[in-house]
Formats: C-alpha cells, structure tokens, sequence
C-alpha cells in the first residue's frame, strides 16, 4: 500500500547549513533501501518533506526523521494514502528554496514530479507543499521551545483543597500563576441503571459535589461541576433542585458552570437547550466539555453558546506533533473568539502540549502537568542554564 507522510520541521540553530547535503546523501541511501522517495524542501530555516513509499517504509523512516536531534518542531501534516508517487525519481533530494527566484520556484520544485497531478487537479499532498513554497503556513505554525526550558515546581504553601472527602481538579492560568476555577468530581454513577434511575443517580451525585465543595472552596472562587446533558432534560425540576443544593451549601449560582460532556448523546436537544435557558436565568453557566471528541459541537454551539469550551485530551495530546490536530483546535479557539467563548484545555500531560496551546491563545488549563501530585498545583518556572 503507497503511503504518504507530509512533514515539517525547524534545524536546529548549532546546525550549519554546510552539512545537510552530506545529510541528504547518508539519508537518500537509507531511503532507497525502505523503497521511500519523496523530495525535501529548505527555506533557510524550516524543512518540508514529502515521504512516498510502502507504509511499513514510511512509517519507519518517519520515526528515525522524528528522533533525530539536528532538527526539532516535527510537525506532521498529513499522513495519507495515494495511487501513485508524487517525485518518484528521489530518494530524497534536498531543494533550497534561497537558491530560486520567487516568481519561478514553485513551478521549478514541479518539474521534479513524476506525478500526473497538479495543483489545478486539487491534490492535498501539492496543496501542502505550494503553501510551503508560497511562505503562508507561518499564521498557524508556533515554535515550541524545548521541553527541558521549563520545570514545574510544585506549590505546596498553596494547596488547593484541603479537604479529602471530595476529589477537585484546578483550572490554573500556568503564566499567571492563578488558580481561576476549581472542578469538583462527582462519585461515578453504578453500572446496570435504567436511564431514569441513572439521571436521579446523577443529580443525586452533583447536588453532593456541591455540598461538599461549599465546605472546601475559597469563598468565591468559580466551581465547576460536570453533569449528564440530558439529567437537566429527564428530572423535571433539575434546575430547581441544583439551585436549592448551591443555596443549601452557602454558594451562589453565579459561581457555578456546569459542564456537558459532547461525547454524550442529546436526545432531545431543543428541551435541553430550554434547560439551558432556565440554567442561565437562575445564573448558573454551563460549559460543553470533551469538545471536538463528539458529533455534536457544532451544532451544540448552533443551539446553545455556552460560556466555556473545554477541550479534551483526545484532541489535544501531542498536538505539537500533529498538523491536523492544530487545525482543529485553531478553528475552535476562533469560532470561540467570535462567540465570546473562553477556551479551557484539558488533560495536558506535557510541556510542549501546553506551549503549543499557549502561543494559539488558549489560558485556562488542567491536567497532570500542573498537578502531578494530584493535591497542589505545580508552577512553570524558566530552567535554569547553570
């Protein structure tokens, strides 16, 4: 099976450019064992390598490509399959772009196609790749400094529960040293429940959350409960009894987001988004979470503009990696732009993840990174060289 990896990637400032045509050769003579051709573009900076051949090939010389120290910023921007190799002469030439008028380059990296396609015939591989050649990709690539620049120093004089019967994850603003929100975790729902019975598990579950964490959260700190989307629509007083169960523990419902998960099904979206309006007319603020993981972001945007956007783990884990990835989540962080919506991530694990997220707008996260003893909140820090 022809595979394609599209990549690109930043060499590494100590590297001199002196040394990448000996580079080409040691690589071209490895890819032709893999039966790998493609062609490799240079722009004085940045790397742009198509990679065509059987997937087992591929994928393999990717990975020595990914692990190789003299570049970094390894984004992959497409991984495909094709009827036919796009520069099949070459095992890997190296073609620097500083060495062609601009008028003619593109043109000029064509020519060494052995492809029946152009760009007229709107192939996504050569799409890629006049983007490149054109310059236009810098609006949505972000350089990631190392992983080593930062430690996490955690902050144990400011622990932010103290109290164990009740599991809370911060929202914390990493650059601004601020905890902005904390997550209470409601007890999971039993296992073998009819639906009915499982809301009024649910609602039972989150009104005890919030019982509990009105004992334990700083006064006036925001408080973020999860709940099942379609509790608000099965229990008829659902908001009623939220708003008593936020009264009973001292809070105010102004404090409160509730948050949806998409990965959850809507049955009955037009009552839910009712449910929502009573939710917001008590001051209550609902948040839709794992967006992106489900089938219905979009149009749960369409039919209820939440205050908060929390974006899961399954989107973003190695996102600086994953040219894809970036996309989606730089479309969800402009649509939230428009609407006024505040982007929280979730689930972030590495410091790159979090620099990448960071230098496309998003503030508020959560994940092991900033809590890796579960209890305090652990600070990035600049590392320092000596």
């Amino acid at each position: 099976m022809l595979t394609t990896i599209i990549y690109r990637s930043h060499l590494c400032d100590e590297i001199p450019v002196s040394v990448l045509p000996e580079m080409v050769d040691k690589a071209s003579l490895l890819n032709a064992r893999h039966q790998v051709t493609g062609i490799l573009l240079f722009n004085g900076t940045h790397f742009f390598q198509i990679l065509e051949g059987p997937e087992e090939g591929v994928v393999e010389i990717y990975a020595r490509i990914c692990a190789d120290p003299r570049h970094h910023n390894v984004v992959e921007l497409m991984r495909d399959y094709s009827p036919g190799r796009r520069f099949g002469k070459h095992g890997m030439e190296l073609f620097d772009l500083r060495l062609h008028d601009g008028g003619s380059v593109l043109q000029a990296v064509l020519d060494r196609g052995t492809s029946r396609y152009r760009l007229t015939y709107d192939d996504r591989g050569l799409q890629f790749l006049r983007t490149f050649v054109e310059d236009r990709e810098k609006e949505y690539y972000y350089e990631v400094p190392p992983a080593g620049l930062w430690e996490f120093i955690p902050d144990r004089d400011r622990t932010p529960v103290p109290d164990s019967s009740i599991l809370f994850r911060p929202v914390v603003d990493p650059l601004g040293r601020r905890v902005t929100a904390m997550e209470a975790i409601p007890d999971a729902i039993p296992a073998g429940l009819q639906e009915c019975e499982r809301h009024r598990h649910n609602l039972s579950a989150v009104r005890e959350a919030l019982s509990k964490a009105g004992r334990s959260c700083p006064d006036g700190m925001t408080l973020y409960v999860s709940i099942l989307p379609m509790t608000l629509v099965v229990i008829p007083d659902a908001v009623a009894l939220l708003v008593s169960a936020i009264e009973s523990a001292g809070l105010v419902p102004e404090q409160i987001i509730l948050g949806v998960s998409e990965t959850e099904v809507i049955s009955r979206l037009d009552a839910f988004a009712d449910a929502v309006r009573h939710l917001r007319q008590a001051g209550i603020s609902l948040s839709i979470d794992n967006f992106g993981d489900g089938t219905a972001g979009l149009s749960l945007l369409a039919h209820v503009q939440p205050s908060r956007v929390r974006i899961g783990a399954g989107i973003i884990r190695d996102i600086h990696r994953s040219g894809p990835r970036q996309a989606v989540v730089q479309a969800i962080i402009r649509c939230c732009s428009a609407l006024e919506i505040n982007v929280i991530a979730a689930g972030v694990e590495r410091p790159e993840e979090w620099m990448w997220l960071e230098a496309a707008g998003v503030i508020d996260f959560q994940g092991s990174l900033f809590t890796p003893e579960g209890t305090c909140v652990a600070w990035p820090e600049v590392r320092d060289a000596g």
